[in-house]
């Protein structure tokens, strides 16, 4: 495109400025990454352990009900996805990037680049595709997940909030207890899963 907004790359991931990884990088803000996924819920999912895979529909959808909000960069998209699903939805780059390639083709997104990021923004006929989505997908992503997989997700969350906490203001010697807890909390994790299921699981 001319002017301010013009095509974009689908490779281009110029935008790599995580908002969703704090400062201990990806996982500690509770995304957890790939390796702390839902338990048992059906299909689209990576394997074991792993996070569910939206469809395509899925991943369209969400871009054009987050845009609607505001504009984004590509990683903010990824990023609200995965808060927005309590952890159990994080989209690739490599889905996400396609789908915002397509919607711009379709005339349903643009981009600016006028602040040295790609940012995307939703054109009036985007704004009219966005209105008529009943339900964010990320919702369903959630709706049918074992409470106890939630529970130890929001357990985790608040548990690396406290280890920031500790990294940021607590002194030499608290830092050291602070690392000893923490050994000895995966030591009996890793005990619970030596342990042999319950006979109703």
């Amino acid at each position: 495109m001319r002017g301010r907004f013009r095509r974009f790359d689908s490779h281009d991931h110029s935008d790599h400025g995580h908002p969703a990884f704090g400062p201990f990088g990806p996982g500690f803000d509770g995304g957890f990454g790939p390796g702390f996924g839902p338990g048992r819920r059906g299909g689209h999912r990576r394997g074991p352990g792993g996070p569910r895979r939206g469809r395509r529909g899925d991943v369209r959808t969400a871009v054009l009900a987050l845009l609607a909000e505001q504009p984004r960069h590509g990683y903010e998209l990824i990023g609200e996805i995965a808060e927005r699903s309590g952890g159990f939805w994080r989209p690739s780059p490599g889905s996400i990037y396609p789908t915002l390639q397509t919607l711009a083709d379709e005339g349903l997104v643009r981009s600016d680049e006028g602040s040295g990021k790609r940012l995307f923004e939703l054109t009036d006929a985007g704004r009219a595709a966005a209105e008529k989505i009943d339900s964010p997908p990320w919702e369903h992503f959630t709706e049918e997940a074992d409470p106890n997989e939630v529970a130890l997700r929001d357990a985790a969350g608040a548990l690396m909030g406290a280890v920031k906490q500790v990294s940021h203001v607590a002194t030499s010697d608290q830092k050291s207890r602070a690392a000893d807890a923490l050994d000895q909390a995966r030591r009996t994790l890793y005990g619970i899963l030596g342990e042999a299921p319950a006979a109703d699981e």
